[in-house]
């Protein structure tokens, strides 16, 4: 046989890495004459470089860049295997698990050190760059990420608008001629799962900011600062972008990726597969091995599970979810092209002890679930 194994994280328990490794194992004490093929996914979010750098023979690169409060953090990005390609995740230098919760404020926060990171990538030599844009701290519309890439936002004076959404109420006049110009030698994408404008209702400071901290003042305070960004950009660039689908993603970064870096915005986990190759690898595989720590009616919406399956029915192959629980809406994935799911914790049980046993829960349900799928293939070839 010949086995694909490519599950995505499990949250504070393992990584894709570890837990394609305890995959594997479960499935070689069954099926110790197949060939494993282990490909750790992530859907665009934190430990995606991780995973990339793992499925393409790459490797993680630290730089040390301003946080979103304007300290030092040590981050790093992922250098893929084809030495040309970078994956920097915003989430490891301006994301929200580096602020403290009394300190979140995004008036203040600055996306300033996700343009240090970029800029560390393409001093590795990277001309290829998945930005992933979950999981930040800021709502400064990627002002600061420019700010560190070489674009002047300028106040009326001249000076340059001080960091954090607040700074762009000051904001008179744009002068891209400092952006850095290997930008404009690189393929960029980000991978960006929702589709909120800029501005308005639906829009980064109205949805995403209350969980950065934002107040219902701070609120229509940065709706207000993100809409006078969008009217400026427009003004300077020629550019819309305040209803653009996906530009109030992370904090308004979706729309400074696009009007400034030429960015494409797509969905994480499409990012990903293309990224590891993995429809190469279907082509001639007879199972498909997939996972993620909690299994429930997010996983339906395209999390790296479907995006999996969704691949793999293109050839036929079977695939098999694993996940460390399963949520009675997860049923419905077997309308989507996974066709049996299993639960790795076998019995009842607190929370840190399920994480703490985490690899031999799912080395066990990976194992039950070889044994299952050996007891199906005799039946199958039983003579009636």
């Amino acid at each position: 046989m010949n086995i694909v194994i490519a599950p995505d994280s499990f949250k504070e328990s393992l990584s894709a890495p570890d837990a394609a490794q305890v995959l594997a194992e479960g499935f070689r004490e069954v099926f110790p004459e197949a060939r494993f093929h282990l490909v750790p996914l992530a859907d665009g979010g934190e430990g995606t470089a991780e995973a990339l750098a793992a499925a393409t023979g790459g490797r993680l690169v630290p730089a040390r860049v301003r946080g979103p409060l304007g300290d030092p953090v040590e981050a790093r990005f992922a250098l893929l295997g084809d030495g040309s390609s970078a994956v920097v995740e915003m989430a490891a230098a301006s994301g929200l698990t580096l602020v403290p919760p009394a300190r979140r404020n995004p008036l203040e926060t600055t996306s300033y050190g996700t343009g240090e990171l970029i800029r560390a990538a393409l001093d590795a030599g990277a001309r290829r760059l998945l930005v992933g844009i979950g999981g930040s701290a800021t709502n400064d519309g990627g002002a600061g990420m420019l700010q560190a890439l070489g674009v002047a936002l300028l106040d009326a004076a001249g000076h340059p608008i001080p960091p954090g959404g607040a700074g762009l109420e000051l904001l008179a006049r744009i002068d891209t001629r400092g952006l850095d110009p290997r930008l404009a030698q690189c393929s960029i994408e980000a991978a960006c799962d929702v589709d909120n404008p800029l501005v308005g209702p639906r829009g980064a400071s109205a949805v995403f900011g209350p969980q950065k901290g934002a107040t219902p003042e701070m609120v229509a305070r940065l709706d207000a600062a993100l809409g006078h960004f969008a009217a400026i950009i427009e003004r300077d660039l020629g550019q819309a972008v305040a209803g653009v689908p996906g530009a109030g993603a992370a904090g308004g970064m979706g729309a400074a990726l696009l009007a400034f870096l030429g960015a494409t915005l797509r969905p994480g986990i499409e990012i990903v597969l293309d990224a590891v190759g993995l429809e190469a690898l279907l082509e001639d595989a007879d199972l498909v091995v997939t996972g993620e720590g909690r299994c429930d009616g997010q996983t339906a919406s395209g999390k790296a599970p479907l995006g999996v399956a969704r691949l793999a029915k293109k050839f036929g192959t079977p695939v098999l979810l694993i996940a460390g629980s399963l949520e009675p809406e997860a049923a419905q994935l077997r309308h989507q092209g996974i066709d049996a799911l299993f639960a790795a914790v076998s019995h009842p049980c607190h929370l840190a002890e399920a994480l703490e046993q985490a690899a031999a829960n799912l080395r066990l349900a990976a194992s039950n679930a070889a044994a299952a799928l050996r007891v199906g293939m005799k039946l199958g070839s039983r003579p009636r």
